[in-house]
């Protein structure tokens, strides 16, 4: 079934804003022009989208060879091809996939797209509030291993997240793995100053802010879990895919870190 356009709107949202990115189809006007803004203040804001779902991909896989059958994707945006339960149930038939966003169009999207396919739904849901998404998250069997994907969604929640992100894992099996992406300020001086500028123009111009955390802050996010090798890294040098090399001005991979933690 064909999904119906998402509601009209005026403000971008970041999931508008990363469909565009991703040569999506759910992106509306207002997203298509932050995006541009964004893109010509800062020209990696499109790579980096693009490396960060490649990272969502094969952590996906990754998961599966290693028995994760059930996962839960908040922050999951509109859907694309690739998405969470297309990779899982490739190579683990039958996983099972809980998607949350807060935004009611890529909810609505999401689950008219999903129709058909049980093994998959998507909520509404606050990153900010994990044990409501928890709570109401009925596909999934929280006594066994879960895989919890909070990819590039903390950017966007303002304060104490390293809380926040504890508030999950305490509710999830031993067994259950961790993984997310975050931006991060490049240690190069200028690439700081695009970052500072496209920092300003997004924040102007879509629903919600963005926040750079540097290293320290994001490695504490996993507190509480083993960090899987090669550990907290550039997000396109966690397993990358044989033969990858970034080349000597793919700037664009100095500024999202990737990493998966296992809890004990």
């Amino acid at each position: 079934m064909t999904p119906k356009a998402p509601r009209e709107r005026t403000t971008a949202t970041a999931a508008g804003v990363y469909d565009w990115y991703l040569n999506g189809r759910h992106h509306l006007p207002c997203d298509a022009e932050a995006a541009i803004a964004a893109q010509q203040a800062f020209p990696l804001a499109g790579q980096t989208a693009r490396y960060n779902r490649d990272f969502l991909q094969r952590v996906v896989r990754w998961m599966t060879e290693h028995g994760i059958r059930q996962f839960l994707d908040i922050g999951s945006g509109y859907p694309t091809a690739g998405n969470v339960h297309e990779i899982a149930q490739r190579y683990a038939p039958g996983s099972r996939v809980v998607y949350a966003d807060l935004d009611p169009d890529t909810v609505e999207v999401s689950n008219r797209l999903l129709e058909g396919t049980p093994d998959a739904t998507c909520l509404r849901g606050d990153v900010r509030e994990p044990e409501d998404i928890l709570g109401r998250a009925e596909l999934l069997d929280l006594t066994r291993p879960v895989g919890l994907l909070l990819v590039s969604v903390l950017p966007f929640v303002p304060g104490d997240v390293a809380a926040l992100v504890r508030r999950f894992l305490v509710r999830l099996a031993p067994g259950s793995y961790l993984a997310l992406t975050h931006v991060t300020t490049a240690e190069d001086e200028r690439i700081r100053r695009r970052q500072a500028d496209v920092e300003q123009t997004y924040n102007a111009n879509v629903q919600q802010n963005v926040h750079l955390r540097d290293p320290e802050e994001i490695a504490d996010l996993f507190a509480g879990t083993e960090l899987v090798p090669p550990g907290l890294v550039l997000a396109t040098h966690w397993h990358p895919p044989r033969g990858y090399r970034p080349g000597p001005d793919d700037q664009a991979s100095a500024v999202l870190l990737g990493g998966v933690g296992r809890i004990p």
